[in-house]
């Protein structure tokens, strides 16, 4: 009887994970994530002087103040897209449309021998200093952990379709997932620039 018991526990709480609801695991990771890659992204941008803000290791390449512009617009726009799919009501394929996106995200976010062409909604425009990308990021940033810490809704059910064909259908957890994984990506980003021949010191 115990083991039948223990059982059907097991079972209840398979279905309870793999239900619509964020768990406390899930909703954990995001939030270390975020910690993270702020953490990261602060000290990275932290000691550029002013030279080493504009400096571009090529024609065809971003400058750090460039990459920090993307990241402060893609953390809106990112966030939008979680908002919209919550918006658009439960989707009833949500489980088979985002199977493995979560697991997908986590490992191609931070390569960056795979590079992207950036949406021009989010591309920079060279129009913020250090002080207002730092500013606009925190900002950011408190309204998406504000969200992560707080919500109850059940993310997972939510669906909407990425732009780009590789990553289809996301759900809104994975689509807040996204915020912190496309940051630390482009810390790399900032990294490679500040370790450029030529970089100002």
């Amino acid at each position: 009887m115990k083991a039948v018991l223990a059982l059907s526990f097991l079972g209840l709480v398979v279905l309870a994970a793999s239900g619509p609801g964020v768990t406390a695991e899930e909703r954990a990771k995001v939030l270390r994530l975020l910690r993270e890659s702020e953490k990261e992204f602060l000290e990275l941008i932290g000691d550029v002087s002013e030279a080493g803000w504009r400096f571009k290791p090529g024609a065809d390449r971003w400058s750090v103040a460039e990459v920090a512009e993307h990241i402060v617009l893609a953390e809106g726009a990112l966030f939008g897209m979680a908002q919209k799919a919550l918006a658009a009501g439960p989707n009833p394929d949500w489980e088979a449309r985002t199977a493995g996106k979560t697991e997908f995200l986590d490992q191609v976010m931070v390569d960056r021998s795979r590079r992207a062409q950036a949406p021009e909604s989010v591309a920079p425009k060279g129009a913020l200093s250090r002080q207002e990308a730092v500013s606009r990021y925190g900002e950011a940033r408190a309204r998406t952990r504000k969200f992560i810490e707080e919500t109850a809704l059940p993310l997972k059910a939510h669906t909407a379709d990425h732009p780009f064909k590789v990553f289809g259908t996301l759900n809104a957890y994975q689509w807040a997932l996204y915020i912190p994984l496309h940051n630390m990506r482009h810390n790399q980003q900032i990294a490679e620039v500040k370790a450029s021949t030529g970089f100002p010191r």
